[in-house]
């Protein structure tokens, strides 16, 4: 390793770039010191939906089905909203207000569905389509992983 310092602030400003953008990686060379800054799904957004299941007193396969609506993998469902992010997600603009959406709701597309805080900046996620909302996966407040499905809109 060379004898240059790392340079925080930039580290930052790519951070904040990917934020911006939704983009998932960035990748910037200076005085011969490349930074690299990726936002990708962890193995450990898996943990905390394992980790869930054995909770519940119910059986496996019940307690399985009932978070997804009875979808097996939700995001593979081609009306699969998904985090563009990692962040906290809030179903509703403020405390006490009603929810952005709800199960059977019918949504246009540019709808916001909901909003993903990250980095204190709220992030408001649009309806990809038309059509009518028939699961929502997440709690208001909930942190959520990149790639994670929301809910879906059929």
């Amino acid at each position: 390793m060379s004898n240059k310092t790392i340079d925080y602030d930039l580290i930052r400003q790519l951070a904040a770039i990917l934020d911006e953008t939704d983009l998932t990686e960035i990748e910037v060379e200076q005085d011969k010191l490349r930074v690299r800054v990726a936002r990708t799904p962890a193995v450990q957004s898996f943990a905390p939906a394992a980790m869930a299941a054995p909770a519940p007193a119910a059986p496996a396969a019940a307690a399985a089905l009932s978070p997804t609506g009875g979808i097996p993998d939700p995001a593979t469902h081609p009306g699969a909203v998904t985090s563009p992010m990692v962040g906290t997600c809030y179903l509703a603009a403020e405390p006490g207000a009603r929810s952005f959406v709800e199960v059977g709701d019918t949504v246009r597309q540019g709808q916001t569905v909901l909003i993903v805080e990250a980095m204190k900046h709220m992030n408001q996620i649009a309806a990809p389509r038309a059509g009518k909302v028939t699961a929502i996966f997440v709690d208001n407040g909930q942190p959520v992983e990149f790639g994670e499905p929301l809910l879906i809109i059929e």
